[in-house]
């Protein structure tokens, strides 16, 4: 793609991971011009940026990669339960390379503003490098967790070392030998890359805010038989990522919690522990809608810290005091065991919080550290985070930014479309399943029903597709009535927006289930778009 210059194009797509890749391939495939802008030098999206030690997936491979086509199914073999960062880049790699997609995706390229012109009923998309497309559609595939967030922390900019952002993390390997190093942040990828860096740092400082409950992953290799008869099971699998409430082949026992005795619930726990995964998580359907159901997994859990961390003083630390599974859960390999390690100190910045980063290391309100090198795994601005980043504007002028953020007023149709942004689609966006259940299967489903809609726009002659006014707010009270019935809105998470300063305070997933979600989009694609305004206005350019 040349730069500089106005293209016309049927459709823009934000990003070049498991969304953009797709959706650059189904609107290809059905005759429309699609240009993919990518702000990375490769595909991968989320994937592409996420190099940190330890960086891995906790959904089952076999479970976390496309079906839309069987072939690349039997093509491609997984080697692990859990594949790691490097493993899912090859793979999203090898799709591209597959169905030539690169030939039409622009690299190193940010989408910096997308301005609706409602005199032509086009988007105008402009990139950082002075390229400008129209285009009747602009989708969003930059997914939910692409924003890294990065403390305002005082005298950053001072410090000496080196550091680095879990979600930023550069290409070549990071040398922890001989350092002293400070992880600030203890979610998912402070608790993935911590026990990594503790090996091969001097000494490693976790500045630990809130603890977590996490899980051991138990990953393995796969034995040779168990995919040959998994790429035999195509179908199958196909089915119950499609068709099953969380997309992957996890079963939840449908029995309360506290039907079972003490005992048996114990046994129940212990098997579910030993299985490792999200084993423990399925293991009764109440766990996060029963408040009593909930305690007999949290203190569980707590025992186990408890049982696995030597020093009580630590292990005191580590206990989580909130509903288990309402923060993101987490799959481990070796996570408490890594503070029984001598080279290990674990400070509680809640009872000792940052004052700031020094030249020579952290500073708290009780002691200094010095450090060679600091991580933040302090995580993303999630959910709304990556589409505020680009200066997105729909019919009137309207700032997606503003309109989502006035008064914590973040509304959708189905997680894909928003009033006053006509032709506007995003994949897995808020009010979405998106990630409660397995993104890959999520995708898939967006994609297609995305593509399918434009197809239909196309055939009827419909110049524009946006949803009604009733249709958003029935949908996003729907999403806030289903929230309502859990334990996840009495926690404070990224899932609310609780980790970023200032943001307003929302739950933005849909619970209901991803298989009764996938069958409201099928209804209302079925209806002719029930639920839509549909314009048939042509353009005048």
């Amino acid at each position: 793609m040349s730069t500089n210059k106005v293209k016309n194009l049927d459709a823009v797509v934000l990003g070049a991971g498991f969304s953009g890749l797709y959706m650059l391939y189904r609107l290809r495939e059905a005759g429309f011009s699609t240009g993919v802008f990518e702000a990375g030098e490769g595909v991968g999206g989320v994937w592409y940026w996420n190099r940190y030690p330890g960086a891995r997936c906790d959904i089952e491979s076999i479970y976390y990669n496309y079906t839309f086509s069987k072939e690349l199914y039997q093509e491609w073999t997984w080697t692990s339960k859990y594949p790691e960062q490097s493993e899912i880049l090859s793979y999203l790699n090898y799709v591209a390379d597959k169905f030539d997609l690169r030939r039409d995706i622009q690299f190193n390229t940010r989408i910096i503003a997308a301005h609706y012109d409602e005199t032509i009923n086009r988007w105008k998309v402009q990139m950082d490098d002075g390229t400008n497309v129209i285009a009747k559609y602009f989708i969003s595939g930059v997914g939910c967790l692409s924003a890294a967030n990065l403390p305002n922390f005082k005298g950053l900019e001072d410090f000496e070392g080196k550091w680095y952002h879990t979600g930023k993390w550069p290409q070549e390997k990071v040398d922890f030998k001989g350092k002293r190093v400070g992880v600030i942040g203890t979610g998912s990828s402070g608790v993935q890359s911590i026990p990594v860096i503790a090996k091969e740092a001097d000494h490693l400082t976790v500045f630990q805010r809130t603890p977590q409950y996490t899980l051991p992953a138990r990953n393995y290799l796969y034995d040779p038989t168990f995919i040959q008869q998994t790429k035999e099971n195509f179908d199958e699998i196909k089915r119950l990522m499609r068709e099953s409430p969380t997309g992957n082949g996890i079963q939840i026992r449908n029995i309360s919690a506290l039907q079972d005795s003490p005992e048996k619930r114990t046994q129940v726990y212990e098997k579910a522990w030993k299985e490792g995964g999200f084993a423990f998580t399925s293991s009764y359907n109440d766990l996060l809608i029963n408040e009593e159901a909930n305690k007999t997994a949290s203190d569980f859990i707590r025992s186990k810290i408890k049982d696995i961390v030597f020093k009580s003083d630590i292990a005191e630390k580590l206990l989580p005091d909130y509903y288990f599974g309402t923060k993101r859960p987490i799959l481990d390999t070796d996570y408490y065991e890594t503070y029984n390690r001598e080279n290990v100190t674990l400070v509680d910045v809640k009872k000792e919080p940052i004052v700031e980063i020094t030249p020579k290391g952290l500073r708290t309100k009780d002691a200094e550290y010095e450090l060679d090198v600091l991580v933040f795994a302090t995580g993303y601005d999630g959910m709304t985070g990556p589409l505020f980043n680009i200066d997105i504007r729909g019919r009137d002028g309207v700032v997606l930014k503003e309109k989502w953020e006035e008064g914590s007023k973040v509304r959708t149709f189905l997680g894909l479309t928003t009033v006053s942004f006509p032709n506007f689609f995003m994949i897995t966006g808020p009010e979405s399943p998106s990630v409660l259940v397995n993104m890959p299967a999520a995708i898939e489903q967006h994609v297609e029903w995305i593509a399918d809609c434009i197809e239909y726009l196309h055939k009827h002659g419909v110049e524009t597709l946006e949803p009604t006014i009733e249709a958003e707010e029935a949908w996003s009270q729907h999403c806030r009535e289903v929230a309502e019935m859990t334990l996840y809105v009495k926690t404070e998470s990224w899932y609310t927006g609780a980790n970023i300063a200032g943001k307003p305070r929302s739950f933005l997933i849909y619970l209901g289930g991803f298989d009764r979600y996938k069958q409201k989009c099928n209804e209302v694609a079925a209806s002719g778009y029930d639920g839509f305004i549909l314009s048939n206005l042509k353009t005048v350019y």
